[in-house]
């Protein structure tokens, strides 16, 4: 194999055992719920009929080996249980959720990435002066500002004393729905992609001042090309490569900031699932979610791998 097929063989192998680790996870969580799946299922009001009933139909009256055969089973066909709370599969639960929640989060972070990385540049450019030092304060600021905070702040500002935009998101089954009232989102796009601003532009201004130490930085203006052409060709293009690999590992952090944002402006993504969940201690879509959460986390470090190669091929010999 070559090396790059290789990395690619070795990680997505990687992938498939920490997959395998997960569902191991959710499992034992599920064993773990007080008085056992039946008891935590059925609430205090089940009789011993119904909760042995209930074991003998959902198979945990078997071993645990047989149990966790039977889980898997049910995972690979995508069976995730029911919502003994709201009487649907999780699953479709979860399809109808999901692209909302991915919806909201690609919005804020691409609105994240498009501020953090020209403020990043300038911090690293105006390093050590005026500029610097208050990009950096505002950066810590909005770092140490918990999101239910900003999204109050948010709200009083923009939706009460100046009521521009609405204080709820936009409702709807669909995307499209989503989209149309475009001005709901604004609040919940714009909370969600402050603290991702803080984070990225201080990470973009660390790889911006590693990468003005490099050689080829100074064969560069060795060779007389501005300063513009460097910063833009070279250093700001080598110094996107860890913020890619940020992006993947960001993904529960994201996950947990869209559960504060959604329950906050009452925005119909899987984060306002999973809290109306566990306010109702709705646990099978409580382990739904958390699997797929950790699912869509290893699948997008995989993802994140492949891109740091296919951009830094120097990635693939030392993988």
């Amino acid at each position: 194999m070559t090396g790059f097929t290789g990395f690619l063989v070795k990680r997505f192998l990687q992938a498939i055992v920490v997959l395998f680790l997960v569902s191991v996870i959710v499992f034992v969580l599920l064993h773990l719920l007080p008085g056992g799946p039946a008891r935590a299922i059925l609430g205090p009001k089940g009789t011993p009929q119904q909760i042995e009933h209930f074991n003998h139909q959902q198979g945990y009256d078997r071993s645990l080996p047989t149990q966790y055969a039977m889980y898997l089973k049910r995972l690979l066909t995508g069976d995730l249980g029911e919502s003994f709370k709201l009487n649907s599969p999780v699953f479709e639960l979860l399809k109808q959720r999901l692209p909302k929640t991915l919806l909201l989060t690609v919005l804020s972070t691409a609105l994240a990435v498009l501020i953090a990385v020209p403020l990043g540049l300038v911090q690293a450019v105006r390093r050590g002066k005026a500029t610097d030092y208050a990009l950096t304060g505002l950066a810590f600021l909005l770092y140490a500002t918990p999101v239910f905070f900003l999204g109050l702040i948010m709200i009083i500002l923009f939706a009460q004393v100046m009521p521009v935009f609405p204080a709820e998101a936009p409702q709807g089954e669909t995307i499209g729905e989503l989209l149309r009232d475009a001005s709901g989102l604004v609040l919940p796009v714009v909370t969600m992609a402050f603290g991702i601003i803080a984070m990225f532009s201080r990470y973009m201004r660390s790889a911006v001042l590693d990468n003005l130490t490099e050689e080829y930085v100074r064969t560069a203006m060795a060779k007389g090309q501005s300063s513009r052409r460097i910063m833009v060709r070279h250093v700001l293009r080598n110094a996107l490569i860890p913020l890619a690999t940020l992006l993947g590992l960001y993904l529960p952090t994201l996950f947990s900031g869209a559960l504060v944002v959604e329950s906050m402006f009452n925005y119909p993504g899987m984060g306002l699932l999973f809290w109306n969940a566990a306010q109702g201690s709705d646990f099978p879509v409580l382990l739904g979610v958390t699997l797929v959460v950790g699912v869509a986390t290893v699948v997008g470090s995989l993802l994140t791998d492949v891109l740091y190669a296919v951009l830094d091929p120097r990635i693939r010999s030392v993988a």
